[in-house]
């Protein structure tokens, strides 16, 4: 009787090593790799006046990269919060771009940009992005996980 018990609790060990096992299998196998995406605003234009619409249309991701081309000559990029998108006005704390060919990666949620220059922001060269937490999802199995390093 004893081991009996003994030999059916082995089992149920067995039973879960071996169903951990395929679970683990199934999510290593079965997962589709999302890469971040690069954008470049205002596509062609660059940008530039009028930007403020570009991003309609377009779906982000948190991760996804901005790509910002402009002469840094009379152009830069300041990141700011929803109050400085509103008002075109930069806190001293924000971060400034000013290379001419940025690269900004999106985090989640809302993200703001304007042009720093005087009027710019005024005249439409700002951006607002909307970037969503993406999941990595199996094709085969209906199950979604977050990636570790967001």
């Amino acid at each position: 009787m004893y081991q009996q018990g003994r030999g059916s609790a082995v089992h149920t060990i067995s039973t879960t090593n071996v169903a951990t096992l395929l679970l683990i299998m199934c999510l290593v196998v079965g997962l589709e790799h999302v890469d971040a995406a690069s954008f470049t605003v205002g596509d062609s234009s660059g940008w530039s006046f009028g930007a403020q619409n570009w991003p309609q249309g377009k779906r982000f991701r948190a991760g996804d990269v901005l790509i910002f081309n402009y002469d840094p000559t009379v152009h830069n990029v300041v990141a700011v919060d929803k109050e400085g998108y509103r008002s075109c006005r930069a806190p001293a704390s924000a971060d400034v771009y000013k290379t001419g060919k940025d690269r900004i990666k999106v985090v989640k949620g809302l993200n703001y940009f304007i042009c720093g220059f005087p009027g710019h922001c005024d005249s439409g060269m700002k951006i607002a992005v909307n970037a969503v937490l993406y999941l990595y999802c199996m094709p085969y199995v209906s199950v979604c996980v977050i990636p570790f390093h967001l």
